[in-house]
C-alpha cells in the first residue's frame, strides 16, 4: 500500500513557517493578481490564493477585468503594477480569454515580479540550471518529494505533458536534481511502456483516470497534477485506487499537488520581496 504524500499538511506546515519568518523579517510583500472575465473556477483560484496571503502576512491586490478587455488593456494594467514599488509579486490567472494575447501579457510582467515563472527570462534560467523563480505547480511537487525524503537523484522520471506551465519545468527541475528525464505527450509511441520504467511519474495530461494500474511499475512514485471532473467528483488523471496498491507513494487528488502550488506562490512572493533589499540573493 502506498505512502499518501499529503500535499495539504505539508503546505499548511510551510505556511506556518512562512509566516513566522515574514513577521520577523521586517518585510511588507505584496502579491497583486490580474484576472480577466467571470471564469467561477478562475475566481475561485484567485480568491484561494488571496486567503494563503491573508494566512501567512502578504498584503494582496486584485485586478479584475472584464471579459471583453483587449489585450493592450490587460498589458497596462501589468505595467502599472510593475511600476508599483509596494508590489512584489504579479500573478495573472490562466487561462486569459482566447482574445487575448497571452504571451505577450506573460512577457510584460517584470521578471523579478514573476512569482510564477513563466516570463521567458525566469525559464531560460531555469533550464539553464540557475533557476530564480520557477513555476510554483513543478517547484511544490519537488519540495513535496524532499520534505518525504524521496530520493530524486539518478532515478527514471518520466513526466506526462508538455506545458510551459508544468511539463517542461518539471522536466528541467527532474533533471537539475539528477534524474533522468523522459517526458511524454500525444504523439509519443507506447506510450504505456514508456510509463511503466518509470521510478518517478508525474501525469499533467488533464483527463480523468487515464493512468491505469497497469501503466504504473511496482513501487513507482506517482505525483498526479491533473484536476478532471468525472461523475461529480474531483479526481486527477490517476485511478487512485487503483495504482496506490502497487506503488510506493501517491498523491491524492484533491489534497496532494494543489496546495503545494499555492504554498510555492506565497514563497516566491516572500522570496521576491527579500530580493529587493539584496541583489545577491539569487
Amino acid at each position: 500500500m502506498a505512502t499518501i504524500l499529503d500535499g495539504k499538511k505539508i503546505a499548511d506546515m510551510r505556511l506556518k513557517i512562512l509566516k513566522e519568518e515574514i513577521g520577523g523579517s521586517g518585510l511588507n510583500p505584496r502579491l497583486a493578481t490580474v484576472i480577466v472575465g467571470g471564469d467561477p473556477a478562475s475566481q475561485m483560484y484567485v480568491r484561494m490564493k488571496h486567503r494563503a496571503c491573508e494566512q501567512v502576512g502578504i498584503g494582496s491586490v486584485g485586478k479584475e477585468l472584464p471579459p471583453d478587455a483587449t489585450t493592450e488593456q490587460v498589458l497596462k494594467t501589468v505595467t502599472q503594477l510593475n511600476s508599483d514599488t509596494d508590489i512584489n509579486g504579479i500573478l495573472i490567472q490562466l487561462p486569459l480569454p482566447k482574445h487575448v494575447d497571452t504571451e505577450r501579457v506573460i512577457a510584460s510582467v517584470s521578471p523579478d515580479k514573476d512569482v510564477d515563472g513563466f516570463h521567458p527570462f525566469n525559464l531560460g534560467l531555469l533550464f539553464s540550471g540557475r533557476p530564480r523563480f520557477a513555476p510554483c505547480t513543478p517547484k511544490g511537487i519537488m519540495t513535496l518529494l524532499a520534505e518525504y525524503e524521496i530520493e530524486v537523484a539518478g532515478t527514471r522520471a518520466v513526466v506526462i505533458g508538455r506545458s510551459i506551465d508544468v511539463g517542461r519545468p518539471m522536466s528541467a527541475l527532474l533533471t537539475n536534481a539528477d534524474a533522468t528525464v523522459t517526458v511524454c505527450h500525444s504523439k509519443t509511441k507506447d506510450l504505456a511502456n514508456e510509463l511503466n520504467r518509470a521510478d518517478i511519474l508525474i501525469s499533467a495530461i488533464g483527463k480523468a483516470h487515464f493512468i491505469t494500474r497497469e501503466m504504473v511499475r511496482l513501487g513507482a512514485v506517482v505525483i498526479d497534477v491533473g484536476i478532471n471532473q468525472l461523475n461529480g467528483r474531483l479526481v486527477g488523471d490517476v485511478d487512485f485506487a487503483a495504482v496506490k496498491e502497487i506503488a510506493s507513494a501517491i498523491t491524492p487528488v484533491p489534497g496532494g499537488v494543489g496546495p503545494m502550488t499555492i504554498a510555492t506562490l506565497m514563497e516566491n512572493t516572500y522570496r521576491a520581496a527579500i530580493v529587493r533589499t539584496c541583489d545577491t540573493a539569487w
